[in-house]
């Protein structure tokens, strides 16, 4: 199937891209990588009347350090510039590994952070990435740009606060503790499949004992969530206990790739598994 007839506007600037959106009522669509909206363009899941390309917008594709051992990582940066990027590897080993998940080489190419968590599809890696790191989204709108916590941003399936004349232009991810580990799983019936479940989890000592504990579900919601039950119960009782709760956390529904009780089971497995790998990082 083709598109139905649209206009199409390459903005050089935010507040031009902003400008056309705002001038659009809300009916603009903003293109970014497309391996989200081209496809539901071409079924016309999505039609729109003007779509604002904003790749030709300079400086919203960096990785930049901060001084907190955190990261600003631009909008327009690829998933696989972030699966590459030696300060990824150093700083948040978990991201890095999630990126190696995120569908096929070709998408990585092209897909971006920002395009992914405006899309704000509850099984894709990069929402729960951002609600596990506690990223802060940076949004620009008519009225300058405005921090949103990643545990604000989705409010249901393809939903977000993003306003219709808002873009993403940032992710803030704030510096991890010197001694944290990470664990990351997800099931997909083939790689590159969208995951049918996926768990990670970051778990931070000082001196021997554990001081905190993330844990963040996929496909297990309506939106990405951290498991605040399971990570209690770990904090009191260990793992196993932790894998029970994440399994009482998920809230999943029944699809044609899996029934919601086997979404449950897929919880708490995975759940026992990044926290058995957390722990041991931890340690090291």
């Amino acid at each position: 199937m083709k598109p139905a007839p649209f206009d199409y506007v390459r903005a050089s600037s935010v507040e031009e891209a902003v400008a056309a959106l705002a001038a659009s009522n809300g009916d603009a669509k903003v293109l970014a990588g497309g391996q989200s909206l081209v496809p539901m363009l071409n079924f016309r899941v999505v039609d729109a009347p003007l779509f604002v390309d904003i790749n030709g917008i300079e400086g919203l594709d960096l990785i930049e350090e901060k001084e907190d051992g955190g990261l600003r990582i631009g909008a327009l940066t690829r998933h696989f510039a972030l699966e590459t990027s030696v300060s990824v590897r150093d700083r948040f080993p978990v991201l890095h590994e999630a990126m190696k998940h995120v569908a096929h080489l070709a998408i990585r190419n092209r897909g971006t952070i920002g395009g992914s968590l405006s899309h704000a599809d509850p099984a894709a890696e990069l929402p729960m990435m951002a609600v596990l790191l506690d990223a802060k989204i940076v949004a620009a709108g008519p009225d300058g740009e405005r921090e949103i916590p990643a545990g604000d941003f989705f409010t249901a399936p393809l939903t977000t606060v993003l306003a219709p004349d808002e873009i993403v232009v940032a992710v803030d991810l704030p510096g991890l503790p010197a001694v944290t580990g990470w664990g990351f799983e997800e099931f997909a019936q083939r790689r590159g499949d969208f995951a049918v479940a996926g768990v990670a989890a970051l778990v931070t000592r000082e001196g021997g004992t554990v001081t905190n504990t993330r844990i963040a579900l996929m496909g297990l919601h309506d939106t990405p969530v951290r498991a605040r039950s399971a990570e209690a119960a770990f904090g009191e009782s260990g793992i196993e206990a932790a894998a029970v709760a994440a399994r009482q956390d998920a809230d999943p529904m029944n699809d044609l790739h899996g029934s919601a009780d086997y979404r449950r089971h897929l919880a708490e497995a995975l759940t026992r598994r990044v926290l058995t790998a957390a722990l041991e990082r931890a340690a090291q």
